[in-house]
């Protein structure tokens, strides 16, 4: 028997998202790091996104009109990873994801709102001049986090 201890997962999501070729790539992401449900905040854009390997359909999407309903519907004992260029933010490097916990992003060019940093439980930053693609950057963070499981 498993116990619970070692049970963990994680979502991710876009706050705000730009477009939504970037939304799909992070799914597709996602679907390939293991990551159990995915989701946005904001109706930035009306289009809906590209999902070349159907990956609304093989995890859970959710959709939040703003932060508020999201931080109100945030899985019980997940906490909130923050990727955010910001002082209080820690390297990716150095950090150690918590085995529950939702990772959040912010689109390019306006990142996570104060409200969103504030309430955080963790931020974590790339060690970068400029601000990486949002898919990117969580495709990066999913690779990190199994990469330090695996060899934990």
């Amino acid at each position: 028997m498993v116990d619970n201890l070692e049970q963990g997962y994680f979502g991710i999501g876009i706050y705000n998202g730009k477009t939504p070729e970037n939304l799909g790539v992070l799914w597709r992401s996602a679907q390939n790091m293991g990551a159990s449900f995915i989701f946005t905040i904001g109706n930035r854009y009306a289009k809906q996104a590209c999902d070349t390997h159907k990956a609304v359909g093989a995890m859970p999407y959710f959709h939040y009109k703003d932060f508020d309903d999201f931080y109100a519907h945030l899985p019980k004992s997940a906490m909130l990873v923050g990727v955010e260029l910001d002082e209080k933010a820690v390297p990716l490097e150095t950090f150690e994801h918590p085995r529950r916990c939702v990772y959040l992003l912010g689109a390019e060019d306006h990142g996570l709102s104060r409200k969103a940093i504030e309430k955080s439980h963790h931020l974590i930053k790339f060690d970068t001049r400029l601000s990486l693609n949002v898919a990117v950057a969580g495709s990066i963070v999913m690779y990190d986090r199994n990469m330090k499981k695996k060899f934990k």
